[in-house]
């Protein structure tokens, strides 16, 4: 029986969690009135229930009785019921982003600023995020992406780590991207631009790929940026860290910090436990 809790922030994706779970076999129940919690949980976790996957919605719905739903989680705790949460977070600015987007009020908010709703969310539902087994920021990922990566969790059983990695390759000529937490300079080597058959393609062509990466120089760097990222992703998943945004720039973004950002990725992707995500942000610029 696996019985899951699907909660986090409003506009995070909570609605899209349950229908991929739902999708995939779970039978989902969002916003039972937090008393009927303990009811549902021996209904559906009784042998003779025939269910053996549930996902239940939780969320500031529930007003300021979730503040109470601790008592409730250590209730089933302590009559044996195993459950697993999943958090729906995303920034404050995405957040905000979505709601004027969609031109819904925060349930918190009432009359006043959607941030401040916001700000008091993230705060009341802040004991169940330090509790969660799992942790997905929404703030970059379209829905098939989020689905991927609940797929790989909740059908492939795979190790999960709390952590979700974009590796992104960019140009300075166009800014460094505001959101990267690593950035690397590969300025430094020979550039593709500059040999008459290669400065149309990018390093999505396979000649590309082969000019930089034919540099002894080229195959260093990228022995030492995968060791370094192997060395840090475990601090960061210690730390709390649950999204990094790996950027690997060049002048233009289309040769050299495609070709990298692409040898990165397809050596994480050897990895398992981690969400990964791929962009080129400038490559067609």
């Amino acid at each position: 029986m696996r019985f899951v809790i699907v909660t986090g922030m409003s506009g995070a994706g909570k609605s899209t969690a349950l229908k991929i779970l739902e999708d995939v076999g779970y039978f989902c129940a969002d916003n039972l009135p937090l008393p009927l919690v303990e009811t549902f949980a021996e209904l559906a976790c009784t042998p003779e229930s025939e269910y053996n996957k549930v996902a239940l919605g939780v969320d500031i719905r529930s007003g300021v009785e979730i503040r109470s739903f601790q008592e409730v989680l250590e209730r089933l705790s302590f009559r044996g019921f195993h459950y697993e949460i999943l958090y729906l977070d995303a920034s404050d600015s995405v957040l905000l982003k979505r709601y004027k987007e969609t031109r819904r009020s925060h349930p918190l908010a009432k009359s006043g600023r959607i941030d401040a709703g916001i700000r008091a969310e993230r705060e009341v539902l802040a004991f169940l995020r330090n509790q969660s087994d799992y942790i997905i920021d929404t703030s970059t990922l379209l829905a098939r992406e989020l689905r991927a990566e609940m797929e790989q969790i909740f059908v492939n059983l795979r190790e999960f780590r709390n952590i979700f990695i974009t590796v992104l390759s960019f140009g300075f000529k166009y800014g460094i991207p505001a959101d990267a937490d690593l950035v690397f300079d590969v300025r430094f080597l020979p550039n593709p631009y500059y040999v008459e058959e290669l400065k149309r393609k990018t390093g999505l062509d396979r000649e590309v790929r082969e000019y930089v990466m034919g540099f002894e120089l080229a195959r260093e760097f990228l022995a030492k940026l995968e060791d370094m990222v192997e060395f840090l992703l475990p601090n960061y998943v210690a730390e709390g860290k649950n999204q990094l945004v790996i950027a690997i720039g060049c002048t233009g973004g289309q040769h050299r910090s495609v070709t990298l950002a692409d040898a990165l990725y397809r050596h994480l992707c050897s990895h398992e436990g981690y969400g990964l995500k791929l962009e080129h942000r400038d490559v067609r610029a």
